[in-house]
């Protein structure tokens, strides 16, 4: 790796670590860096997910207010997301990369449009609701779809902060903002379970010098994108959020 190598890793890294933490999908731009630039798909990915950790941990705390009463719904769906990692961590060690991969777009478009149509889908469920049921929201559902959500982060990861606000965001009656920092906290536990699982079974896949230069970017790039995603106005947010989405798609079709 030259000089100009690593310099464009840890721009990426950072552009990742912003992206994360006020929307989402960050790994589609370190991802594709890292295969540019001939290293392994499985050992990009790995890594990538293990440098993408510290940003995490930079995004909850920049989102520390907006979380600092969902404790519950953190331990409880955080729980999930647990154990989706890690069994998705274990599938990406185990199956071709091409058995999730092909589902990839079709899973964000439907991300997209959820977040697209969450304020119309929130007063549709408003209306079948009084104000105690519209605040116990972390039911059966929302416990599925974080698990599930889970997997497809322990397994590849790429925009799946887009799929976990679309998703929750049709089952709970939040704002984008709040949703957001859940999703920051969701995301970051998800990749902390596949890097744990990922240095446990396959320490040989990890590219130190990728770890090193992404977790310094995306840790600075956490704490950027905190600061930009919570002045954003929610009609923003959420034209952002359906934006990257969308260009995420563009760019996970494209031919390799």
């Amino acid at each position: 790796m030259d000089p100009l190598e690593a310099a464009l890793i840890l721009v990426a890294g950072t552009a990742a670590g912003t992206i994360n933490a006020a929307v989402g999908s960050g790994s589609l731009i370190t991802f594709p860096t890292l295969l540019a630039f001939g290293i392994p798909p499985v050992t990009a990915n790995i890594s990538n997910n293990i440098g993408l950790v510290p940003g995490g941990v930079a995004s909850v705390w920049g989102y520390r207010r907006e979380l600092a009463d969902q404790r519950r719904r953190l331990l409880v769906l955080g729980s999930m997301s647990v154990l989706g990692g890690v069994v998705g961590a274990v599938l990406l060690l185990v199956l071709p990369a091409s058995a999730f991969r092909s589902v990839v777009p079709v899973l964000i478009a439907v991300a997209v449009v959820l977040v697209a149509l969450q304020p119309w889908i929130q007063r549709r469920l408003a209306r079948r609701r009084d104000g105690r049921q519209a605040r116990a929201d972390i039911g059966p559902g929302a416990m599925v779809a974080t698990a599930l959500v889970g997997v497809y982060g322990g397994y590849f990861g790429g925009a799946q902060g887009i799929l976990l606000v679309g998703v929750l965001g049709t089952l709970m009656t939040e704002s984008l903002q709040r949703l957001n920092a859940l999703k920051n906290g969701l995301v970051t536990a998800v990749n902390t379970v596949a890097a744990v699982t990922f240095l446990v079974v396959a320490p040989g896949q990890v590219d130190w010098r990728v770890v090193a230069l992404i977790a310094v970017g995306s840790t600075v790039g956490g704490l950027i994108g905190s600061r930009i995603g919570r002045r954003l106005p929610q009609p923003v947010l959420r034209a952002v959020i359906v934006v990257v989405g969308l260009l995420a798609i563009v760019n996970l079709l494209r031919p390799a």
